[in-house]
């Protein structure tokens, strides 16, 4: 169990510390120096991640995984905020799909 209680709004507030990076200074800022190398670097960083989860899973740490997941998480927001997708999207996204089988919603995409 958790040592510190995370609300709902953890990554919330995570997302706006990203964006707020964008044309940020690269020297005082490691987001900003993401967002300034672009987004090829951005999604190869996320890919090392969850490279980097995959193989802490596998090794079976749990601290490891929990320390990459939370990579993983950071990386793909600093693309959302490139792409200039805001969390509140991926959410709703998220609440649509609320009590459907992914089965029935994986079929849905390939109808549209």
């Amino acid at each position: 169990m958790a040592d510190k209680k995370t609300d709902q709004h953890t990554l919330d507030k995570l997302y706006q510390v990203i964006a707020s990076r964008k044309g940020g200074d690269p020297s005082k800022s490691y987001t900003a120096k993401l967002f300034g190398k672009g987004r090829n670097q951005i999604t190869k960083k996320l890919g090392e991640e969850a490279v980097e989860t995959i193989v802490a899973a596998l090794g079976q740490e749990k601290k490891d995984v929990i320390a990459e997941s939370a990579d993983v998480m950071y990386h793909l927001m600093v693309l959302w905020a490139d792409m200039g997708i805001d969390s509140t999207d991926v959410w709703n996204e998220l609440a649509r799909r609320e009590g459907v089988s992914g089965i029935e919603e994986k079929a849905s995409r390939k109808k549209k």
